[in-house]
């Protein structure tokens, strides 16, 4: 991918995360993590089940509690927040018009008993949008740039395939506009070709839409098509980061190195 804007708008990070950590009871979870994501930037988070990926991505979202170390957000009028001392109602705010969260399984990010434009629409009526015919037409389109037909734009994601899912959670996301959106192993579970047209969806709207994503993902091929950077994590901890290229093409800890070679023998 393109490395990441380097114009003054994008002089200071988009997240600044310091000494990031969340414990299960006496258990890290995750610990220790640093990580500056800058606007426009995608940054992958891979490691094996148990690794503590997820719980640094909950961590960050604020879905988790920090236990310790601190996040910081700049906000789309400039201003640094840190995460943990805005208050729930600030981050439900930034919920609504600057965040997305894109779930492994899109039963969790989506109504699916819902229509399709019902979906695309509710978050675009949170954010203070009231004219129908101007919320369905952002819907028939944003539906569209997903590559779901206009004629199931009134049915519900129940009727919808796998892939057709994950691509209208996707919609329902992006149709707000985020400057920061949080994926969470979004082509799991998918046929291989099913995940390489959500793959080049993804990646598409990424760059279109200059988005700044965090992305989980235990498949190295993922962090490889979409990521600038690469965060490898084991145990909780990151062992590694850098650039993808670099690090999946020279590993340098011994954990990461299995990790490529594994892929390479499979």
């Amino acid at each position: 991918m393109t490395v990441r804007d380097l114009s003054p708008a994008s002089a200071q990070p988009l997240l600044e995360v310091r000494g990031a950590g969340h414990r299960y009871g006496d258990r890290w979870g995750c610990r220790d993590v640093d990580l500056d994501l800058w606007p426009g930037e995608v940054v992958a988070v891979v490691g094996e089940s148990g690794s503590g990926k997820s719980t640094l991505l909950g961590t960050l979202a604020q879905r988790l509690p920090l236990t310790e170390g601190t996040v910081r957000y700049r906000t789309a009028d400039d201003a640094v927040v840190d995460l943990a001392e805005i208050g729930e109602r600030a981050v439900r705010d930034l919920w609504r018009s600057e965040w997305g969260f894109v779930h492994q399984n899109p039963a969790d990010g989506l109504r699916m008993h819902v229509s399709a434009g019902g979906n695309v629409g509710e978050p675009l009526m949170a954010t203070g949008w009231r004219h129908y015919g101007r919320i369905r037409a952002a819907a028939g389109e944003w539906l569209r740039r997903v590559e779901i037909p206009d004629d199931r734009i009134d049915d519900a994601p129940v009727t919808f395939s796998g892939g057709m899912r994950q691509r209208l959670q996707i919609a329902r996301n992006l149709v707000v506009s985020p400057r920061l959106v949080y994926m969470d192993e979004p082509t799991s579970g998918l046929d291989v070709s099913v995940q390489a047209r959500l793959l080049d969806l993804i990646r598409s709207l990424v760059t279109e839409l200059g988005l700044a994503v965090i992305i989980v993902t235990h498949d190295l091929a993922v962090a490889r098509l979409i990521s600038h950077r690469t965060l490898v994590m084991k145990d909780g901890r990151v062992i590694e980061s850098g650039l993808t290229d670099r690090v999946l093409d020279d590993p340098q800890a011994a954990y990461t190195q299995l990790l490529v070679s594994s892929i390479l023998q499979g």
